[in-house]
């Protein structure tokens, strides 16, 4: 009897990006580790997309950007909407082009949306917002492999973190945070510090080839968007996820979870 493929489920995930002291860091989570995925892992924020992201006050509350389609304005709604639940980051701003200052109103709508008591048409209502869908620029696509028994159609961006916010973890599915380098996401999922999953990794790998938030920006409007489909390969040393060798990523393999190394 041949298993029934799991459909992948829209997801959209958002690389929180600052210029620090020593250059470039990302704002990363601490997944909870009763969460049933990637548990315990360090991750960016983001998630599933969600009815309330198609919602028409959302969808006529969307800034201008290149290229929109029906689809890229759910996921980039969606990608705003997680990164507000799980960062504190809201990438919105005043009708009109106001700046959005931060603001106890900001607390208020991240428990809300957290707790399910707002919808995110409710919030940006109320707060006369739009989603800052112009900040947002496309970085990978990821889709789970067939043989998972949970598959995500992952869409990741990049977004530069607004100044006059402050990033901190939910308490809820991320039990930490941190401001890091890319280069020392590397360094400590090498040493086995902390848990990184590949996707994860070979994103963070990536973004390590910049400096800086617009050298950034700039190598990811000049990729092409290609969707990678992971797949698994045995060989006498182990196990190993495999991505194609000509889809823009230097990390294209690694030993599966639980192989021996």
């Amino acid at each position: 009897m041949t298993e029934k493929i799991a459909k992948p489920v829209a997801a959209a995930t958002i690389m929180l990006l600052r210029d620090g002291a020593q250059g470039l860091e990302v704002f990363m989570v601490v997944r909870h580790h009763q969460i049933d995925f990637a548990s315990g892992a360090l991750v960016f924020p983001g998630g599933k997309a969600d009815p309330q992201d198609s919602d028409p006050r959302v969808l006529s509350r969307l800034s201008r950007y290149d290229a929109p389609s029906e689809e890229q304005s759910m996921l980039r709604a969606a990608a705003i909407r997680e990164a507000f639940e799980e960062s504190g980051i809201l990438l919105a701003r005043r009708r009109g082009g106001a700046p959005l200052v931060a603001n106890g109103d900001l607390d208020r709508w991240r428990e809300g949306l957290n707790k399910h008591t707002l919808a995110l048409g409710d919030m940006l209502v109320e707060g006369d917002l739009e989603l800052a869908c112009d900040d947002l620029a496309r970085f990978s696509h990821w889709i789970t492999p067939e043989f998972m028994p949970k598959r995500f159609d992952t869409h990741f961006y990049l977004a530069r973190v607004p100044v006059d916010q402050v990033a901190g973890h939910d308490g809820h599915e991320n039990v930490d945070s941190v401001w890091i380098s890319p280069q020392q996401v590397i360094e400590d999922a090498r040493a086995g510090r902390r848990t990184v999953i590949f996707p994860t990794l070979s994103n963070v790998v990536r973004l390590a080839e910049s400096r800086s938030v617009a050298e950034a920006f700039a190598r990811a409007a000049a990729a092409p968007i290609v969707p990678i489909r992971p797949w698994m390969e045995t060989r006498p040393e182990g196990r190993f996820v495999c991505i194609p060798t000509d889809a823009g990523f230097t990390l294209t393999e690694h030993r599966a979870a639980g192989a021996p190394a």
